[in-house]
């Protein structure tokens, strides 16, 4: 019994957790900026090629 009350009552699992959680979002705004940034390259891209045509 005391070994089931040590499980619930230990904490560690949840900080890895919260820092998995914390590492999934900042990976998410990274993709977001990215994929933000890399259409506007595109968009400058394109308008560079259509003028030189």
């Amino acid at each position: 019994m005391a070994k089931l009350l040590s499980f619930f009552k230990d904490e560690s699992g949840a900080t890895a957790i919260e820092y998995g959680l914390i590492a999934a979002g900042i990976a998410v705004v990274i993709i977001a900026t990215i994929n933000t940034i890399g259409t506007k390259i595109n968009t400058n891209l394109t308008t560079i090629s259509t003028q030189l045509k």
